[in-house]
Order: C-alpha cells, then sequence, then structure tokens
C-alpha cells in the first residue's frame, strides 16, 4: 500500500492516540516495524493561533521515518490553514500526510462539534478533505468511526464524502462513537465500507496480536491496519504481526528486552521534552510494559510516585531482578 510517496511494505501503522503517540512512543514503535506512525491530533485551530503547545505536539523528529500529522475541527478554512502551516514547519522533519480526525468520541471534542460529530454531516466531511486537500501538496488521509450509535452507522456515506473530497485513504475504527473503546469492534462494517472504496482502507480496532490483525485483514481486506491500544506498553506487536505476514516463527521478547524498551521510550521522550514533563507524562505507558511480571501493581505504584528517568530504571531493573 502507497500513502502518496509512502510505500507501506507490510501495511503496519501506529494508530494516532491523544496522550500516547509522542515521539518516544513513535520512535519505539518504528524499531519494533511500525513503518508509518501518526501524532497526537492537534487542534487546527490552536495551530493557526501558534500555539506553542500544540507546535510541539506536531513537531517531528528527522530521524523519525513516515509520520503524518493528525489535526481536528470543524471549520474547513481552518483546517485548512493548519494543514498549510503545517505542511511546511519551520524546524524538524515534514510530515508524510495529513491526518483528519472525524472519530474521536471524547465529549469534549464530539460536543463541540469535532471529532466523530462531524459524521453528522456527510456533506461538511467533503468540504473539509476538499479544502485541507486544496491547502497542501501532502496526501490526506481521514480517520472516521462506524457511526455515532447504533442507529447511524454511516460509515460508508462518510467514507465515500471523504473520497469525493479528495482523501487518498481512510482508516476506519469499526466502534460507534457511544461504545468509545467497549465491546467488540465491527470488522463486517469495516469490510463493507473497504467494498465501497477506490481509494486504500486502513482498518483498526481491536488489533492486539497476529492472530487478530491477520482475522482484521481476512475479514476486511484492508490494504494496512492501525495498531493503537495493542501497542502501549507493546511496540514488539508490530514485530510479531510482521513475522505472520512474512511466514516466520516469532520468538516473543525477553524480559530484559521489554524492560530495555520501555527504558529506550522514557529516553526517546524525555530528550524531546525534558525529564519533568516526559516522566509524568509517560507513567501509564511505561508501566503497561510490565504486565506479566510478578510485582507489577507494586511497581507501578512506584513508577507513579517516580520523577526522574533514574527513578523509573531503578524501579524497573529491580522488577526484572524479581523475576530471575
Amino acid at each position: 500500500m502507497k500513502i502518496g510517496n509512502t510505500e507501506l511494505c507490510h501495511g503496519l501503522m501506529l494508530a494516532p492516540m491523544a496522550g500516547y503517540t509522542d515521539r518516544g512512543m513513535r520512535l519505539i514503535a518504528r524499531e519494533c516495524g511500525a513503518e508509518y506512525t501518526v501524532t497526537e491530533m492537534v487542534s487546527a485551530k490552536a495551530v493557526v493561533y501558534n500555539d506553542k503547545k500544540t507546535a510541539a505536539l506536531a513537531r517531528i523528529g528527522k530521524d523519525e521515518g513516515a509520520v503524518a500529522i493528525q489535526i481536528f475541527g470543524k471549520e474547513p478554512e481552518v483546517m485548512a490553514e493548519a494543514a498549510r502551516i503545517l505542511s511546511h514547519p519551520g524546524e524538524g522533519a515534514r510530515p508524510v500526510a495529513i491526518d483528519i480526525n472525524m472519530g474521536c468520541p471524547v465529549n469534549k471534542i464530539f460536543s463541540n462539534g469535532e471529532g466523530s460529530a462531524l459524521m453528522r454531516d456527510p456533506g461538511l466531511i467533503e468540504k473539509i478533505t476538499e479544502a485541507v486537500r486544496l491547502a497542501t501538496d501532502l496526501p490526506v488521509t481521514v480517520k472516521l468511526r462506524a457511526g455515532i450509535d447504533g442507529e447511524s452507522r454511516n460509515a460508508i456515506e462518510c467514507a465515500l464524502a471523504a473520497e469525493a473530497g479528495g482523501a487518498a485513504a481512510i482508516c476506519v475504527h469499526g466502534r460507534t462513537r457511544v461504545e468509545m473503546y467497549g465491546g467488540r469492534a465491527d470488522r463486517n462494517l469495516i469490510a463493507r465500507v473497504k467494498a465501497a472504496l477506490k481509494i486504500p482502507l486502513i482498518a483498526n480496532g481491536d488489533i492486539t496480536s497476529r492472530d487478530e490483525a491477520l482475522d482484521m485483514l481476512r475479514v476486511t481486506g484492508a490494504d494496512a491496519i492501525a495498531v493503537g491500544r495493542g501497542a502501549v506498553g507493546n511496540p514488539f506487536v508490530f514485530e510479531e504481526i510482521a513475522a505472520a505476514l512474512e511466514g516466520r516463527e516469532y520468538t516473543p521478547p525477553s524480559l530484559i528486552s521489554r524492560i530495555d524498551a520501555a527504558l529506550r521510550q522514557l529516553d526517546y521522550a524525555r530528550r524531546d521534552k525534558g525529564e519533568a514533563v516526559a516522566i509524568p507524562e509517560s507513567r501509564k505507558q511505561i508501566a503497561l510494559y510490565l504486565r506479566g511480571f510478578r510485582g507489577a501493581a507494586a511497581a507501578r505504584a512506584m513508577i507513579n510516585q517516580a520523577t526522574k528517568y533514574s527513578e523509573v530504571e531503578r524501579i524497573l531493573r529491580q522488577t526484572l531482578a524479581a523475576e530471575e
């Protein structure tokens, strides 16, 4: 699959997640086989107003490979201007695509008419997509959900609207907005969206292992898959899926490899944001690397109190030693 000039050999993408897909997570996912990553969503309006925090969220390192920037908003002209600005960053690397968030289910975003609320109006979806496409020379992609609720599962209509607006690819999370992250993503609905489109489709939802990935691809016929929560604390899932797609045997990471990866991710984050910001923001992710370790609960509690990289390293190394 290609998105613009970016070739995805295995079609393995790290899905955008607010509060998670910072530079640290993007880098560790790339090391483990993610071919394409996406930033945390950034407010188009904040980009236009030159908000410094938003600029930091959108900054891409020159060593990150293929990274798209995800924007959210509801005014076509504001979204277009944000895309224009982000397409030519003053520092860091240029994104490989602009992704439009039309699937965020969070109340704060939805109640403002943004994110998944846009799925109420396919006509607006087409207008926003077209406005962004005309404002940048980068490919434009769109992230959708199955719909807003069970009575309005209109992902096909919305995907076709985005395609009509010039989207280069569509990513569909197979849950409705009201389902949030509960239940099971509807793979048959994603398959119907795929069948309706002429452009590539990326499938998202419940991809936590090689078996889930292979089943998603089999059921949906998707051109690529986006792994979200399944990669948090387990970036090795990309290695596992790639091995399955190539027909290779896969050896799960050792305990020490898991700890080393956690510390590398935290180190990347602190180099990007500084220790005072990176440590508290990364705690929830680093703690998840300890799934399955004896004493994991106690270690997580200590990590939640840590304020320095050296403290987190000591906790992780001690937890590892207790396993040996």
